[in-house]
């Protein structure tokens, strides 16, 4: 069995862990980079999440009128690899380029809290490393649900992104963020869309106002919700499968498809890293316990990205990035606690996306809050809507009453994805409802519809 030793072991592909092989790799330290699989190089996030479903959104989006569904279905998975594939193959350059970094495929395991091995079928090498980066991500949850795991109709969200043959009707369990995002984009490509949600409304961790307003926009895309749902169990029948429930008034119901897609979730990728034979702790969740230095109970040992169980998203990842280099080439200051006002896009079309306190959450603080909020048809000094043809949604931003501090907004619209950055960043800066409403923005732009919407108080 082959050893080797590096000053820098990092455990999957994922953006905050290749990041920081590449920054130490170049400063000179030896790196080590395991990845189980070459068709994951780069990441989730460029190779099965956010790229590829960015990529048929804007593909669905952009089908010319008239255009045969399902070839423009193929075409735009057929292009989306494309990218894909681009993208996986310049960030394994990224590392592989560099002569202080080793990059090897396989399946990585801990053998002590100093060393580790990994296997590829019958070979097998044991790496020693002064430092251990775990950022194996985190992988989707299969619900117990009778018959769901068996059934020949289940999907996952990757092979709906890499199948090329389009799924005559599709039946979502779950009207979270990444139902709601496939939900929309499958139905831009005349594909029938059903949700079934056990709660009685979709998006429950948003205000409901916005919640509707999101809801609604769907229905009118041609999407099926029925909230309330429990599902108890999937049926494979005669090209379809059946996926049976309870309605919220407890009455039996079934509904067939041709794909059965669980949008429940995903939990941290731990399984298989004997994580205990190294000392590491675990949340109840399964995720990797850390401090806010995203130091593990091994102090040697670190996690970033979904596998810490912090907010699963990319650039969140980035961030802890940031807090390990810190921790290993800077002054150690940076922290998970340094994060304001983080924020999130469900990129629907069009896309919401938020950032701190809803309403209702405000309130339970105890805080005096103020709302204003208006719908994005009303606004009369955003014309940009009109002009991109889609003048769905709302703006909403929730206030503190007694210093005028920006809480949170929800924004529903066109370029939401990009004007909540702004909030976000006025929010870090302590900026006021009232200088955001004041300011001059460009004509005719998205971003001058804060002058109008933070005038109008609601409630």
């Amino acid at each position: 069995m082959d050893t080797l030793h590096a000053d820098l072991l990092v455990i999957g592909f994922g953006k905050g862990g290749k990041t920081l092989a590449a920054a130490l790799g170049r400063a000179g330290r030896r790196v080590i980079m395991v990845e189980k699989s070459a068709g994951m190089y780069g990441g989730t996030c460029i190779n099965i999440g956010c790229v590829p479903t960015k990529a048929l959104i804007h593909q669905a989006s952009s089908r010319p009128e008239g255009a045969d569904a399902a070839e423009w279905y193929a075409a735009s998975v057929a292009s989306t690899a494309s990218i894909t594939a681009t993208m996986r193959h310049k960030n394994f350059r990224m590392l592989d380029s560099l002569d202080t970094v080793t990059v090897v495929t396989g399946t990585a395991a801990f053998l002590d809290d100093k060393r580790v091995e990994v296997t590829a079928g019958a070979d097998r090498i044991e790496i020693t490393a002064d430092t251990i980066v775990v950022n194996t991500g985190a992988e989707p949850v299969l619900p117990d649900i009778p018959g769901l795991r068996a059934s020949a109709y289940r999907v996952t969200s990757t092979g709906l992104i890499e199948s090329s043959d389009m799924p005559r009707r599709i039946t979502i369990i779950g009207g979270g963020y990444q139902g709601l995002e496939f939900a929309s984009m499958l139905s831009r490509y005349d594909i029938p869309v059903t949700i079934l949600e056990s709660r009685d409304r979709v998006l429950s961790r948003e205000d409901e106002d916005v919640a509707h307003a999101v809801e609604q926009i769907l229905r009118d895309s041609g999407i099926t919700f029925v909230t309330g749902a429990r599902v108890t169990g999937v049926t494979d029948a005669d090209g379809h499968a059946v996926v049976h429930y309870d309605a919220a008034d407890g009455t039996p119901a079934t509904v067939e498809a041709e794909a059965v897609f669980a949008a429940t979730g995903r939990t941290p990728r731990t399984t298989g890293l004997r994580l205990e034979a190294a000392g590491v702790r675990t949340t109840a969740s399964g995720a990797i316990e850390v401090d806010d230095y995203l130091r593990s109970s091994r102090p040697h040992i670190f996690a970033i990205g979904d596998v810490n169980g912090g907010p699963q998203f990319t650039y969140v990842s980035l961030d802890d990035y940031r807090i390990v280099a810190d921790q290993l080439t800077g002054e150690g200051k940076r922290s998970t606690a340094d994060r304001v006002a983080v924020p999130y896009t469900l990129f629907m079309t069009p896309p919401l996306a938020r950032v701190g306190l809803t309403g209702q959450q405000a309130r339970a603080a105890g805080l005096s809050v103020r709302v204003a909020a208006k719908d994005i048809a009303a606004l009369m000094a955003m014309p940009r809507a009109s002009i991109m043809g889609d003048t769905r949604g709302m703006m909403k931003f929730v206030l503190d009453a007694d210093t005028d501090e920006i809480l949170g907004a929800a924004i529903l619209s066109i370029d939401a994805q990009e004007l909540v950055n702004t909030v976000a960043l006025a929010m870090r800066a302590g900026v006021t409802a009232a200088t955001l409403r004041d300011s001059i923005w460009t004509h005719p732009s998205s971003t001058e519809a804060f002058n109008e919407v933070l005038a109008t108080i609601v409630r």
